[in-house]
């Protein structure tokens, strides 16, 4: 595990990089530290649990394929514990890999090789969704589902649900307006006001995952309703 860069700032945000390549975690490291960024890495899934749970970053950078633990497993144990924004960093042959991170509770993934720029925004876009202090003052209740804005909480049945920041947003535009057919790309354009990058695809995934945290039988879906060759709404009460 690698240690902090010197020259951080105590009040930037912290990004945890998971790497086996030990010249792209120095490549991430010194570009973001340079982003005023604090920086820790680690090179694997089981190293990166420890580091996370120690330190407690802002945002994760993973890489799919380590030795050890990979990055599923890593996710598998890690989104029981912790809804941290995570970008997936892959390959562009290993997409496929990216989606299965997707719905493993990962928040965004960007392809190698990428814009160091892109990656910063990619960075910036996941905070600012994570980010509740801009958000307004609002509670929606729709059947056993009640969103809290205010508190950046979901409860379903009265029991508390953990949603990544995308999920949450997503949830919040479709229940604001029950009944209300969005298409994919009306979604989309609305995620980008709050600092989504991904595609119609990455939304699909999204959508599945926040079934499965919210409905009875995520197969037969009570409140979020596929419009085929549309989009989605909301079912009203």
């Amino acid at each position: 595990m690698d240690g902090y860069e010197k020259g951080e700032k105590f009040m930037s945000k912290l990004i945890l990089i998971v790497d086996d390549t030990s010249s792209v975690r120095k490549m991430l490291r010194d570009y973001l530290t340079k982003q005023e960024f604090r920086v820790v890495t680690a090179e694997n899934g089981q190293d990166a649990l420890y580091v996370a749970r120690n330190e407690l970053p802002d945002v994760i950078l993973l890489d799919i394929m380590m030795p050890k633990m990979d990055g599923f497993e890593f996710m598998r144990h890690f989104r029981k514990e912790k809804q941290t924004p995570v970008i997936i960093i892959t390959a562009k042959d290993e997409e496929a890999d990216a989606v299965l991170g997707l719905e493993l509770g990962a928040d965004d993934y960007i392809i190698k090789p990428f814009r160091m720029r892109e990656l910063v925004a990619r960075i910036h876009a996941v905070l600012r969704r994570g980010d509740g202090t801009d958000k307004p003052v609002e509670q929606l209740h729709v059947g056993d589902i009640t969103l809290d804005q205010t508190a950046h909480q979901v409860m379903v049945r009265n029991q508390p649900v953990a949603l990544t920041p995308i999920e949450f947003n997503l949830l919040a535009i479709l229940m604001r307006s029950p009944g209300q057919v969005f298409s994919r790309t009306h979604l989309v354009d609305h995620l980008i006001d709050s600092g989504f990058t991904g595609l119609e695809q990455t939304l699909n995934v999204h959508i599945r995952n926040l079934r499965q945290k919210i409905e009875y039988e995520a197969e037969i879906p009570k409140y979020i309703e596929t419009v085929f060759g549309v989009g989605y709404r909301f079912k009203r009460d």
